[in-house]
């Protein structure tokens, strides 16, 4: 694969000594020589990567070409009059001809690497001439990719640097550095190279060709042959055994096991120190044998625990893994952890249990953990797209393939609607018109009672399946109603969508699933009104649904909604030499907000970091700014960690939204909140308020101001009614700039009865109804088998409050990375496509910091994965270039992305750069440029 270097950048020359001429030795391409055995040692001292040490075998070609290599073309090396030699790279016919040497065994991910080079050029040349170093990266199955580390411009008998750095989030193939880019026919000089590892402010090596997966366990004397060495009680007593309980309790593995007893706490259990066996940046692998014994407890919650102290004595305690265990048999723990920064302390403990239960362990293991493969993509034979699955759901055989779930009665009556719901509709394009008739269930005496079907051997594992009917409730029901279409799979329920029903009218049920294990037993069935409800149910649709055709559709609205005809106008120079000079164009960046969760220890990861602000424009912070995050006790403020992530974001022009100043759900209120009487609440809240938006006035462009209000009321049930409202008016008080967001969960899936689109916007009129300054709309997007039409449906009914819509956690999980990749891309695809959204913030992307497992984009240790890598396609999909030539007018057109552009303009006798910005509006934009 051949490239074409563009190089914009320029910098000033140096005067270097004079250098003429004596060849030493030459090499040409096709004719290179074989590394000696005589520069092994210097292999092997430069393989630490060690602070300082240049890993350029042969840096100042000394050598003559040892470890140098031409491509495609021919070089040698010359010694000056100083005695100092340089190599003379020239027959280029491309720019991106050069010389390069192989570093693929003297580099490793995670570290950063200074680059320095002196340069010069040579040769028939007016001006100066671009220099460019650059890594190739070959990837076993995929393509060759290419990473510029610097760039600089050079005179001829000149000499000058070109400088800069470079890391790897995963290790390819072959890594290659070379030096390329002054135009063909140019002659190409190169005094000296030098690439050191730098390991200041925490950027130490981490060397993974030596710690293979499965290594040596890092925790001592792991299976107690050794007594209690290296053990110890947290805030408790350990005790030995080799058997318990009258020998009734024996260790599973080896000869004995421990006891941690006398625990009066929940964390109580036994620890072992294992600061300075962690690297930084690596993966672990934790296991462990437990169980539980005494105080009549038999079964409860076990957790294996992290505890970090970094020298400024910030501590964290990181979940490592927790199970059910029983005192009946050892039960096996597995969990993974990451340390991001280079704590002084480490300390991991087995803790969980009520107190009074024993805490028994037969061993502990903690070992780099070994890279899983990543799942195949699935096929699909045959996938039927839109085919109902559901036999005889018009009900022209009467209750044929339908039978009653539990001593419930079936009967089939006309009059339900003859027209598919909206979401099918949408889905399915022109369909047939409904039969018009209906099962009635009746004699009905559990909630879970209703017509049912197997659909067993007609479901294919991945496909994403859309499920649709008309629903109705008959008299005699006491309230609002519940009615859900359900699938028992092996006996696990699976939610297929719900829809409350509160008259007599019938209503569009919507949801979907996926099953992506292979079940023995599949049913489906239609549930939830109250025992003596009458349940009616009409035209089931269940297919489905076919991806690829919506995205044509969506490609379509998202050209017309975030694109617009730009036409440039040069001015300024001579018109007959501005005719046909070359125009390119370039995206620097795109204006719509595309976003992540970050937590305050990611930010010690330069890895994480890097991937961050490449790929992101807008952050959230996961907890650090809740309220139990910034004073978990009462007047015991911490800011500090929500102020050292602001500073990143602002160094990177990385806008922030605040998460989120309360939160309505009684369980993640504080215990200290929670115990105050009313006249005490009402104040801290207000400190609250004060607190927060003082400190932070003007620097969160968003707050999410009190946190999922459909699914909790833990302030409004102790401080009435009014005080939503208040929050919103106090805190726009407060700081005006921010816009204010309601923010909560399953609105756009059509699983949760609570949150449907019609009564968030319900909750949403009441707001602003009392006079709260409702700003925005958060959808978290936290969903699962997405279905576009579902999701476009609850836009647009969101929509009709003209509010700004953003998805504020947006996450998708599955085990397997193309199927979580499909589901990303429909989500990002239908949020782009939707004049009402205005941004989209993802709730994290890295393996082990995220809240749902199998949801991440890029795993533990840097590599990114499918969903990463889809990710990653459809932001370059969505960022526009282009090139041309100015027509007889004096202008070149082109279409792009809203953003921030970078235009060249090579005219014979200069090269001038413009930024310029495109943004929203529906006709062409006229930008004047003068040259």
């Amino acid at each position: 694969m051949r490239r074409v270097c563009a190089c914009f950048l320029k910098s000033p020359a140096k005067t270097p000594p004079k250098h003429e001429t004596q060849r030493v030795s030459k090499q040409t391409a096709g004719n290179q020589k074989s590394e000696s055995a005589s520069n092994n040692s210097e292999v092997m001292a430069n393989s630490s990567g060690s602070q300082g040490t240049n890993i350029i075998q042969n840096h100042n070609f000394s050598g003559g070409l040892h470890s140098w290599h031409p491509n495609c073309c021919e070089s040698w090396v010359v010694s000056a009059e100083s005695g100092d030699c340089y190599a003379m790279v020239t027959n280029r016919k491309e720019c991106w001809q050069g010389l390069e040497q192989d570093i693929t065994s003297r580099v490793t991910p995670g570290s950063t690497y200074s680059v320095s080079a002196c340069v010069g050029v040579s040769g028939s040349l007016q001006g100066s001439a671009d220099v460019l170093a650059t890594l190739r990266l070959e990837h076993q199955d995929s393509a060759t990719t290419y990473k510029r580390i610097g760039i600089t411009s050079v005179s001829k008998e000149r000499w000058d640097k070109v400088e800069g750095s470079f890391s790897l989030s995963s290790m390819p193939n072959r890594v290659v550095f070379y030096l390329e880019g002054p135009s063909s026919g140019i002659d190409l000089l190169i005094k000296s190279v030098v690439i050191t590892c730098q390991s200041a402010n925490g950027k130490e090596r981490v060397d993974r060709e030596h710690i293979a997966a499965g290594d040596e366990n890092i925790i001592l004397n792991p299976i107690f042959d050794d007594g209690l060495k290296n053990w110890a009680g947290r805030g408790c007593k350990i005790v030995l055994h080799d058997s318990m309980a009258d020998g009734k309790i024996v260790p599973q593995s080896g000869k004995y096991f421990v006891s941690a007893t006398e625990r009066t706490q929940t964390w109580n259990g036994i620890q072992q120190e294992v600061t300075g066996r962690l690297q930084r940046k690596l993966a672990y692998e934790v296991t462990a044998l437990v169980r539980i014994f005494g105080n009549n407890v038999s079964s409860t919650d076990v957790r294996i625990t992290l505890w970090t102290q970094t020298p400024d004595l910030r501590e964290q305690y990181i979940g490592v893994a927790n199970v059910q265990a029983t005192d009946k048999d050892w039960t096996q723990m597995q969990g993974k952890f990451l340390l991001n920064g280079s704590p002084s302390k480490v300390i991991i403990y087995i803790e969980g249990p009520p107190a009074g239960t024993d805490i028994l362990v037969n061993s502990l293991s903690v070992k780099h953990a070994a890279k899983a493969a990543p799942s195949p993509p699935p096929v699909i034979q045959n996938p039927a797209f839109g085919v109902n699955i559901i036999g005889n759901s018009d009900l022209d055989n009467g209750t044929n393939e339908w039978f009653p779930l539990g001593n419930c009665t079936l009967s089939v009556r006309a009059g339900s609607p003859h027209i598919l719901p909206s979401s099918a509709r949408d889905s399915l394009g022109p369909h047939e018109p409904l039969s018009g008739s209906y099962i009635l269930a009746t004699n009905r005496t559990q909630t879970w009672m209703g017509p049912a079907q197997m659909i067993t051997d007609k479901l294919k594992l991945f496909l994403t399946y859309q499920v649709s009917a008309w629903v109705r409730i008959g008299s005699g029901a006491s309230g609002p109603q519940n009615i859900n279409v359900a699938l028992g799979v092996d006996n696990q329920w699976v939610n297929g969508g719900q829809v409350e029903a509160n008259d007599d009218r019938w209503h569009e049920l919507s949801g979907s699933f996926r099953i992506e294990k292979q079940p023995s037993k599949v049913m489906v069935y239609i549930q939830g009104p109250a025992p003596g409800v009458d349940l009616m149910v009409a035209g089931v649709q269940i297919f489905p649904v076919d991806r690829q055709a919506r995205f044509n559709h969506l490609k379509h609205l998202t050209d017309k909604l975030r694109k617009r005809d730009v036409v440039l106008k040069f001015s300024g120079a001579d018109s007959s030499s501005l005719v046909g000079a070359t125009v390119i164009v370039k995206q620097t960046q795109n204006s719509f907000p595309f976003g992540s969760c970050i937590s305050r220890t990611n930010i010690d990861n330069e890895d994480f970091v890097d991937f961050f602000v490449k790929n992101f424009n807008w952050a959230v912070f996961g907890n650090e700014l809740k309220w139990y995050w910034t004073e978990p006790q009462q007047g015991n403020f911490n800011y500090r960690d929500a102020d050292e992530m602001l500073d990143l974001c602002k160094s990177h022009g990385i806008e922030t939204r605040g998460h989120c100043i309360f939160w309505e759900v009684e369980s993640t209120v504080q215990s200290w909140v929670r115990s105050l009487n009313n006249n005490d609440l009402m104040s801290a809240v207000q400190n609250r308020l004060n607190g927060l938006l003082s400190r932070y006035k003007g620097k969160f462009s968003h707050y999410d101001v009190n946190n999922e209000m459909l699914h909790g009321s833990f302030y409004q049930g102790r401080l009435g009614k009014d005080i939503r409202a208040n929050m919103f008016k106090t805190a726009n008080q407060l700081d005006p700039s921010a816009t204010l967001f309601v923010n909560d969960y399953h609105v756009e899936d059509g699983c949760d009865t609570k949150s449907c689109p019609e009564g968030y916007i319900e909750h949403i009129l009441g707001l602003q109804e009392q006079g709260a300054p409702v700003g925005g709309i958060g959808i978290q997007g936290h969903i699962d088998n997405p279905v576009g039409p579902i999701t476009n449906s609850a836009l647009d009914k969101l929509g009709i409050l003209g509010l700004p819509i953003w998805f504020t956690e947006l996450d998708v999980s599955s085990v397997n990375e193309y199927v979580r990749a499909d589901d990303l891309e429909v989500m990002l695809r239908e949020a782009f496509a939707h004049p009402a959204v205005d941004g989209i913030m993802l709730w994290g992307f890295w393996e082990l910091f995220m809240s749902r497992d199998n949801a991440h984009l890029v795993n533990a240790e840097g590599d990114v994965n499918e969903a990463g890598k889809r990710y990653l396609a459809l932001r370059k999909e969505w960022s526009s270039h282009a090139h041309g030539h100015v027509n007889e007018q004096g202008e070149y057109t082109f279409r792009g992305f809203h953003g921030t552009y970078d235009v060249l303009i090579v005219t014979s006798s200069k090269r001038t750069t413009k930024s310029i910005v495109v943004d929203k509006g529906e006709s062409p934009l006229v930008v004047p440029i003068s040259l």
